[in-house]
Parts: C-alpha cells; structure tokens; sequence
C-alpha cells in the first residue's frame, strides 16, 4: 500500500512539472486525459530500476542524461560475478547501483589483492574511455546487487563528444586514482585490523543498510593478507562490539566506534570522493521516485543560489516522454497508452 501511494505521488509530480513547464496539452484536451489515466494505472510493480541511484548518472546534466538513458541496460549482478579479466579488454562499462565490485590485481601465482572498490558512486572500466583498452586488475562483484551497464563503444562516444561527461569521468578517475594509491599505502604501513576496518567503511559507504555478506576467505583475497590474520582481526572487533560475524555476514554495530579504530586512509578517500563528485545534477527518476521537488539554481559568481523550487525532475520526466515516447522509470511504452 505504501509503495502504491508512492507511486501516485511520482505520477502527480509529474503532472504538475507538465503544467508548469507547459511540456503536455492542458488538462482539458483527450490525449492528456489518457496520457494521466494510463500513468495512474501503473503500480509500483511498472517501476523500473533507477538509474539516478547512481551518482555518477545522477550528476549527469539533463540533455546527457537524455542521450544515455536508451543506452543503459538494467542488469543484475550476482555475487562472484568477474566483470572482465586481468588484461582483457572490457566490452561494457558498468555503474553499480545496489551492488559492489572489488578491484583485484591478480599475481602469476594467482595470488590476489584488492586494489579499489566501486558501488553506487562510480563506474567499473575506465579503462575504456581513458584509451588505455586493457587493464591489468580484475572486476569482480564483491556485493549482490543492481546496476546499468553501456557499451564500450557508446561510452567512448559520449566521453568524447560532451565536455561535461569528459570532465564528470576524469574527476571520478581521479578519485579512484587516490583510493588505489590509498590502498596500497595503507596494505603496507598499516595492520590488519586497520585494513579490515577501512574496508568494512568503505563498503558500508556504498550499501543502503549495515549488513555485508562476505566470507572471510573473500576478505583475505581483497585485502591479500592470510585468513587467519583476517579471523583475528574480526574476532577483535567483534569482541568490542564493533561488529556481529556469522557464518559469512557481517553486521557493523557501531560506526563510529569502527572509525576511531581505522586509519586515516579511510577519511582520505572519503574526503577525495565527496571533494570531485558532489552529490549534484540531474537525478531525475531518483527525486520523481521519492516524490520530492528539486530546487533549481542560477550561479552567481563562484556560488549557486536557490531560484525557484518546483517539481523539476518529474519536469525532466515528462520532457524525455515527448522526446522518446516511453517514460524513462516506468517500463510502458506511451504509444499503447495514447493510441485511442
């Protein structure tokens, strides 16, 4: 019931921007009377995944973000999954939403350590729009999720045709630049239970709850350490009430104690990531979703001041319904819903 009336808070969202931004004929004519009758019909059931979970989509700027949205692809991303391999050259990049994925530069004995984790604030394969073609690390999904995955071919395209895209990737390359370096200063200088509390935070920043499921075996290969150092370490923070450990899942008890007993790596790459990639831009189907207004700004100088606050992205919304004919969070096509 709830998810219901959530929906019907989206949809009249949307017909508000319409009338606001006069994007659709006025109540009065039939088309419209159809077009808003076949929106209410839908259910939360119609709702398709949202893209805007994603920061980097969600800051893309209106006119990119209409442009991708035909080339992403909803995909599931089971746990276990390799994305692409050491030395490969990756076919799709990828943009997590609901799930993780590790980073892993794999040695000749097949040893391994993680080198960088991607969720719902990046893409994995930037090696494909930064030329470089093949990578040396490995992708592995570390979390169970969603996310939206575009060809390789397209993300180059739109890296090299928009100045605001090439601009969005490099900054967010730069702060997985900074983690990787983090990492590795952080594997050497640091003890396990420093690593192991870094890691815990820095994937906690990139799930909606505080429960992870990961085997202790999957954690030694991310930290490339010995089980056993990572048994102990678990052991150590469990007995301070940090975290709860069973059989694979672990539920963090107190963040704030697990940040006083981290390494300053953890709030290094926290401040980098928050530094490059402001939660700003688009993020249409995100606020249409949550039924919230977006406030629109002007820049005045080197500051951004509120202009007028309306249902922008629902406006958004229906914008791309008149340029594509489908709406871009539910899965109906407009054509069966307009024709008489």
């Amino acid at each position: 019931m709830r998810e219901q009336h959530i929906a019907k808070d989206a949809v009249d969202a949307a017909e508000t921007a319409a009338r606001w931004r006069n994007l659709v004929p006025q109540p009065a004519t039939v088309e419209n009377k159809r077009f808003l009758a076949d929106l209410r019909q839908l259910t939360v059931n119609d709702v398709a995944p949202d893209p805007g979970k994603n920061r980097l989509l969600a800051a893309l700027p209106v006119t990119d973000w209409q442009r991708w949205l035909p080339q992403l692809k909803a995909v599931e991303m089971p746990k276990g999954q390799v994305l692409f391999e050491s030395g490969s050259l990756p076919t799709h990049v990828y943009f997590p939403t609901t799930a993780i994925v590790s980073l892993l530069y794999v040695m000749e004995n097949g040893a391994s350590a993680g080198t960088a984790v991607v969720g719902n604030e990046g893409v994995v394969g930037v090696s494909l729009f930064m030329g470089g073609g093949s990578t040396p690390s490995r992708a592995v999904v570390q979390s169970a999720g969603q996310g939206f995955r575009m060809k390789g071919q397209a993300m180059k395209s739109e890296f090299n045709q928009s100045p605001p895209v090439l601009h969005l990737l490099l900054r967010y390359t730069q702060a997985l630049i900074t983690q990787m370096a983090q990492t590795a200063a952080c594997n050497r200088h640091h003890s396990v239970d420093k690593q192991l509390c870094r890691w815990l935070l820095l994937s906690l920043d990139r799930l909606p709850g505080n429960e992870i499921i990961m085997t202790q075996e999957l954690i030694a290969n991310m930290l490339g350490v010995r089980r056993e150092g990572v048994t102990a370490a678990a052991l150590k923070l469990q007995e301070s009430g940090l975290i709860r450990y069973a059989r694979g899942h672990i539920t963090v008890l107190d963040r704030k104690g697990l940040e006083k007993c981290t390494c300053e790596c953890y709030a290094t790459v926290k401040q980098e990531y928050d530094r490059l990639l402001p939660c700003v831009g688009g993020g249409a189907i995100r606020s249409l979703a949550a039924g919230q207004p977006v406030v629109c700004t002007r820049t005045v100088g080197n500051a951004r001041t509120p202009r007028a606050s309306v249902p922008g992205s629902a406006a958004v919304v229906v914008r791309s319904v008149i340029h594509s004919g489908r709406l871009p969070c539910f899965s109906t096509p407009l054509s069966s819903s307009l024709s008489p």
